[in-house]
């Protein structure tokens, strides 16, 4: 089944306030000469840049808007928190969840990253939900194991309506920064067992209209072998979203497939 493809750009923790408007003046213009462009673009700001971003997304309607991380609880005394109400009154449209960086330095619990879940869904958007293996957790042959338990403890929870809200990110948490990437058979296998997964649990039309990215160090030389596997959907990028160029020529390439 040939479903549209995602390329997602999460900034992470990078850029000055003008070094964000320069970028998204130069993705605005580069995307302006796509006249068929057929992916949908997402950008994944820090959170001082949303509105930035979704002011630009108004206007020009070539991209939508994603925040990097939201809190487990809806408003109250959470100081330096910010919840999915507040993302969605930004306009905002998605939201990364469980991110391995997330996990690794914040101490994000598969419960945790549940609750982000449900608050997300609540506010009508669409969690980008993060899942991906350790190195030695692949070399132990635990690759889908681990996955497995990220999926089901993060996402089963919902029924099938909510669900639908739901794009997956793997990312093998060796290729993160690391500049090694999953070979596309990799990528396609993990790939194909998620999608079985939720085949089991919520059946075939959910199943066949999810899309799920890859990410991990995913670049412009390599994009279009990976988005290229039948259960490849596009992909998550980071280091290569902040280079206008190379987004821009992800993009493209995911388009042509």
């Amino acid at each position: 089944m040939k479903r549209n493809k995602i390329v997602a750009g999460n900034w992470k923790m990078n850029l000055a306030f003008n070094e964000a408007q320069e970028l998204v003046d130069d993705l605005l213009d580069r995307l302006e000469e796509q006249e068929d462009l057929k992916c949908e673009v997402i950008l994944c700001p820090p959170f001082p840049y949303l509105e930035l971003l979704t002011d630009f997304e108004f206007d020009e309607q070539l991209y939508n808007v994603g925040a990097q991380n939201c809190a487990t609880y809806e408003k109250g005394a959470y100081t330096g928190e910010v919840s999915a109400s507040m993302l969605k009154s930004l306009d905002v449209d998605y939201c990364i969840v469980g991110h391995s960086e997330r996990r690794k330095y914040f101490n994000e619990t598969d419960a945790m990253l549940a609750e982000k879940v449900n608050r997300l869904v609540e506010n009508e958007m669409s969690p980008i939900f993060c899942v991906g293996e350790l190195l030695e957790e692949r070399e132990a042959n635990r690759h889908l194991d681990v996955v497995c338990q990220q999926v089901e403890q993060g996402l089963f929870h919902l029924n099938a309506e909510a669900f639908g809200k739901v794009l997956i990110a793997y990312e093998p948490v060796w290729a993160i920064g690391t500049g090694k990437t999953a070979t596309p058979e990799q990528a396609q296998e993990m790939h194909a067992f998620i999608r079985d997964l939720v085949r089991k649990k919520y059946g075939d039309k959910l199943a066949d209209n999810m899309r799920i990215l890859y990410g991990g160090s995913c670049n412009a030389g390599n994009a279009s072998a990976v988005f290229a596997q039948p259960d490849v959907d596009g992909g998550l990028i980071g280091g290569a979203s902040l280079k206008s160029e190379d987004f821009v020529s992800i993009c493209i390439q995911a388009s042509q497939l």
